[in-house]
């Protein structure tokens, strides 16, 4: 048993603890499958058992668990976890995203591998699949900030900040080193999202002058996903952002055999999550025929991250040494030998401990010593910030307004009333600019912007954006305002298409 330093006031343990939630559907028998190797190969861990998913939702938890799995959780700092369901149709946050952000997992970790008797495309063609794709999980699109503006037209609002970025680059290399790659990738959509995206592959660079000896590119995400069909070993490392690395990590999970093969960790400062992330299989649960490999694989990167190398080794071993001898679960393998069920697979893996594979390279974690410790509670939320001091200056405003009418007809009512010292730049609809100029042939919906400027480089004030917002309102509905604010020489704002 390792020494545990123990940081936290509200703990006093001997050994460590991991929350477990078996999860819904085939969760149940996977992680029971996974723990039984895990006891095989003396891992000296013990379980805490936590209430989560559909079953707790329904009770009446909008979040998906009880109080007491969520002490636990906080308290030990681990969470092991089964796929779960979200139940449909009731206005409820996913369960995994929500844990995800609550606790702060800033980065989400799947590596996909050639496995050995796991028949793809690319093992028939001989080509080695070894890919790191490193998702930020906590910004972007999954902030889930969305608002119906009109009756025909919904808001969504996708935040990217620059500290939130920089811990997930800087994790995706000091990956790299500990790893040994010779390159990170930043995958993005900066040409069309130039503020946003902009923001994350700007920091991407400025992260990288910290790891001279890592070659720092960046690839956009359209042709990212061409190329990873196309060439895939040619990639080591790929950190993106949230929605962007929810698709690319499933894509490569098709590379190498499906979602039945790739292991996913959520890390954070105080709160890991290691999970399988393939469904819950509700048609084969209870059937003791599901593959536990995901949540095997998951829990094997577990073990890694607290320090249990050995045990990982061997249990990694095993697993390899197992597929390639042919052992299969259902969903893969020769189909013209028999199939092993959960229970069975599991105990194949426990028999082979101790062999190393023989057609792929063994695993042999890197000589390291162990570091990892229990979360400290903060006094208080924690506050992200960035360095970067500049002068703000607020220079206008983009008043969204609900109308049926042409722009023309918006731009002669508006323009008698604009304030002295402002100016109507623009009125843009779905992000096309459709007055002073446009084309007859822009369609539009009932749901414009008013970009209303400030003449003067001293810009402006926000008592005199409202006052303008209150003139607009005699005549138009508002369904949001935004703020135009320039950071000393950089405009923090996007043009409309042709504008």
């Amino acid at each position: 048993m390792r020494p545990v330093t123990i940081l936290n006031k509200h703990l006093q343990m001997a050994k460590y603890k991991v929350s477990v939630a078996k999860g819904d559907g085939i969760g149940p028998e996977i992680m029971d499958a996974v723990i039984s190797i895990f006891d095989a190969a003396k891992v000296d861990i013990e379980y805490e058992y936590v209430d989560m998913g559909k079953d707790v939702f329904l009770k009446g938890h909008s979040t998906g668990m009880t109080d007491e799995a969520e002490r636990s959780i906080e308290a030990n700092g681990i969470l092991f976890k089964g796929p779960m369901e979200t139940p449909k149709g009731k206005g409820m946050k996913s369960i995994n995203v929500t844990a995800r952000k609550v606790w702060s997992t800033f980065a989400n970790k799947r590596r996909f591998q050639t496995l050995e008797g796991v028949e793809t495309v690319y093992s028939k063609a001989g080509i080695p699949i070894d890919i790191t794709i490193i998702r930020e999980n906590i910004e972007g699109t999954y902030g889930g900030i969305e608002h119906l503006n009109t009756s025909d037209v919904a808001l969504c609002r996708r935040f990217i900040s620059r500290p939130g970025s920089a811990q997930v680059h800087r994790f995706a290399f000091e990956l790299a080193r500990r790893q040994g790659n010779k390159s990170v990738v930043c995958g993005h959509k900066a040409n069309i999202m130039k503020v946003t995206d902009g923001m994350f592959l700007e920091t991407f660079y400025e992260v990288a002058k910290d790891y001279p000896e890592i070659e720092a590119k960046d690839v956009i995400i359209d042709d990212l996903c061409m190329k990873l069909v196309v060439r895939p070993n040619d990639y080591e490392i790929v950190v993106l952002t949230n929605l962007q690395g929810d698709i690319v990590s499933d894509l490569c999970a098709g590379l190498v055999g499906g979602l039945g093969f790739a292991p996913s960790a959520n890390i954070g400062e105080r709160v890991s999550i290691f999970e399988a992330v393939h469904g819950t299989a509700p048609d084969i649960a209870g059937k003791n025929i599901a593959n536990p490999t995901s949540l095997l694989l998951s829990g094997i990167m577990m073990l890694r991250h607290l320090g249990f190398y050995k045990e990982a080794d061997s249990i990694e071993n095993s697993l390899l040494y197992t597929l390639e001898s042919g052992v299969h679960t259902g969903d893969f393998g020769d189909k013209s030998t028999p199939a092993k069920n959960t229970t069975e697979f599991a105990q194949e893996i426990i028999k082979n401990m101790g062999q190393l594979p023989t057609k792929t390279t063994p695993r042999r974690s890197p000589a390291m010593e162990y570091t990892w410790m229990k979360p400290v509670f903060p006094e208080k939320q924690p506050m992200l910030k960035s360095n970067i001091t500049t002068k703000k200056t607020l220079v206008g405003a983009d008043y969204f307004i609900e109308s049926d009418e042409l722009a023309d007809e918006i731009a002669a009512k508006i323009l008698p009333l604009i304030p002295e010292g402002f100016e109507l730049q623009t009125i843009s609809n779905r992000g096309t600019q459709v007055w002073p100029t446009g084309s007859i042939l822009t369609e539009c919906v009932n749901h414009y912007c008013m970009r209303i400027m400030a003449k003067g480089p001293e810009g402006t004030t926000q008592p005199a954006i409202f006052d303008i917002a209150k003139i607009i309102t005699e005549h138009y509905y508002i369904t949001s305002t935004e703020m135009l604010v320039n950071f000393g020489d950089l405009r923090g704002y996007s043009l409309v298409a042709g504008q």
